[in-house]
């Protein structure tokens, strides 16, 4: 499975005629190619919103894989309550706390990862790469909840309601945090 999180973002993407709810039956019915199916709609998604909350590229795929195999173990226990893709959010942020809990915060940092640009502009993808900087700073300063709900938010297109459900909160708790995080983000980018 190789989901890379720096592919360019699609907020929302365009859902096949088959729904996740029918592939999800076909998977338990004995149909390995709907795992497939859900794995290849929603395991980019997973990788970018992993990547943005801040979880270490090199860790992206694992933690990608890690949740579609204990949510495929756990599948009885999906509701249809919410969307799959907000359960499977939910999976993948858990995981990602636990993670962040093992390492104690310890992040690592590769000298070798960084892009060289093109110099078509230099002025203009120096003040761009700064601009983004303080955009990824900002969103890795935001309170979790602050920055979990504005990333399935502005990057997933998830509604408040998949949102609460996937953090454990009430759709108006999540426009709160969202409301908050944008007016955060501001001060910071400015």
């Amino acid at each position: 499975m190789s989901a890379s999180p720096l592919q360019p973002m699609n907020a929302v993407t365009n859902e096949s005629p088959v729904q996740d709810q029918t592939l999800v039956a076909a998977y338990q019915a004995g149909d390995e190619r709907a795992a497939t199916e859900l794995v290849c709609r929603h395991a980019a998604a997973l990788a970018r919103y992993l990547y943005g909350a801040g979880a270490p590229q090199g860790d992206v795929d694992d933690l990608v894989q890690e949740t579609f195999f204990r949510a495929f173990r756990a599948l009885a226990s999906w509701r249809g309550d919410a969307s799959f893709k907000a359960w499977l959010f939910r999976i993948a942020g858990n995981l990602h706390k636990d993670m962040f809990r093992r390492q104690k915060g310890r992040t690592m940092v590769s000298i070798e990862d960084h892009d060289v640009a093109d110099g078509s502009d230099p002025a203009g993808e120096v003040a761009a790469g700064e601009a983004e900087d303080r955009l990824r700073e900002g969103v890795r300063r935001l309170p979790r909840l602050q920055r979990e709900v504005f990333l399935m938010r502005v990057q997933q297109g998830l509604d408040y309601q998949d949102i609460s459900v996937a953090l454990g909160t009430t759709p108006g708790a999540a426009r709160v945090h969202y409301h908050h995080a944008v007016k955060r983000l501001r001060e910071s980018v400015a």
